[in-house]
């Protein structure tokens, strides 16, 4: 076994269960591992600590399968994944929906691993060396999942350059893809571009929230900003919206919410084609105002270093949407960026409503759905954070 020993009190974040290695805490690599290789990870005085995958491209040089001594093989995987879908099931989401996360990278002890759920098919996210290593045991794995029988891989996020990892994109395992699988949410009907959508073809994570707009916006006009393939739009209007305008820059990614809006049998909206940051300025300057406006934009900040231009980005939108929210009205507000904390969030929003110089507070904090958990030890997995803000009538 190859190893990899640390400097001297560097392996603190790990002895705190942190998985993940930086290249500035090594002090010595043994026999230099390849991509991907497992490697015993050592205190400075020769304490094994735990069993990671060693990425020789990646800041993060390292990333913790297990801790202490294990053996990481085959069996190794099929029982973790196994393990995570088995705690999906437990939460019954297959009450409301049959799409959710099965894996959830680090908080299922699996770091660099995505899979999510699209009814009979299972879609992998390989974003580190070790992943990438031991693909054919994770595809088996999630293929022999009940009820799936296909797998499709989609690890082609920019994360991958990182780790001096090729785009992948196709048929993985079983048989191939019928056509755009449509899921079903709460009583909706999605079609998923699972081969060309952002993430794995839909944003699962925001389940819960799309609920809850779903029961705030009856009767009332709605501004959907980066709508994507519809998620809350749809919503907005099944829940009864006086009216909604969505805009997205992606006429894809719109034409496919147009066609989720007529999936349901829901009445006509605006669909804009257009850069969002220049059509809050124009609607603002007609004069244009809403009862809810949701805001759920990319990420602006991957990492901490590109947090201040993230937060002027953030400030900008929010800026602009209390500006046209009308007394009484709701802002649901997202940030998906893991270099912007939840504090930090909720500190550009507060500016925000101070320069638009309206008095908000905050309704509910909101978060990814329960099939995205947690780590105790893993804090960063916590990437989606939201407010539902409500201006004083």
């Amino acid at each position: 076994m190859k190893t990899l020993v640390l400097k001297p009190g560097r392996e603190k974040s790990l002895v705190r269960r942190h998985p993940w290695v930086f290249s500035g805490a090594i002090a010595e690599v043994d026999r230099q591992p390849e991509s991907g290789e497992t490697v015993q990870v050592r205190s400075s005085a020769g304490e094994p600590l735990g069993m990671a995958a060693y990425s020789p491209h990646s800041q993060i040089r390292a990333r913790v399968w297990a801790w202490g001594d294990a053996q990481i093989d085959t069996r190794f995987f099929t029982a973790r994944i196994q393990d995570a879908a088995s705690a999906r099931t437990a939460l019954r989401i297959d009450q409301w929906s049959d799409a959710w996360r099965l894996v959830h990278g680090e908080s299922d002890g699996l770091p660099g691993i995505i899979a999510d759920r699209y009814g009979d098919t299972a879609v992998m996210q390989l974003l580190s060396a070790g992943a990438e290593r031991w693909r054919d045991a994770i595809a088996d794995t999630l293929c022999a999942l009940p009820g799936i029988t296909r797998v499709w891989e989609r690890s082609d996020a920019d994360v991958r350059e990182l780790e001096g990892l090729k785009p992948r994109n196709g048929l993985s395992r079983g048989t191939p893809l019928p056509g755009a699988p449509v899921v079903h949410e709460h009583g909706l009907e999605f079609k998923v571009e699972i081969d060309a959508g952002h993430k794995t073809g839909f944003y699962l994570d925001q389940r819960d929230n799309r609920l809850l707009l779903r029961r705030l916006v009856r009767g009332k006009d709605v501004l959907d900003c980066f709508c994507y393939t519809g998620g809350f739009s749809v919503n907005a209007l099944h829940g009864g919206a006086r009216s909604l305008l969505a805009i997205d820059s992606s006429a894809l990614a719109l034409d496919m919410a147009r066609a989720n809006a007529r999936l349901n049998g829901l009445a006509e909206a605006e669909w804009l084609d257009a850069d969002v940051f220049q059509s809050l300025r124009r609607l603002r300057d007609q004069g244009r105002s809403f009862d809810v406006i949701v805001l759920d934009p990319p990420k602006f900040a991957p990492t901490a270093a590109h947090a201040e231009r993230a937060s002027r980005a953030y400030k900008d939108i929010n800026l602009l949407a209390f500006k046209m929210l009308r007394p009484g009205g709701f802002l649901m507000t997202f940030s998906c960026s893991g270099g912007v904390s939840a504090e930090l969030f909720q500190k550009i929003v507060a500016g925000a409503a101070l320069d638009a110089g309206v008095e908000a507070r905050i309704e509910s904090w909101l978060h990814a759905a329960a099939d995205h958990p947690v780590a105790l030890s893993f804090p960063e997995s916590e990437y989606l954070k939201g407010l539902l803000c409500r201006v004083a009538a």
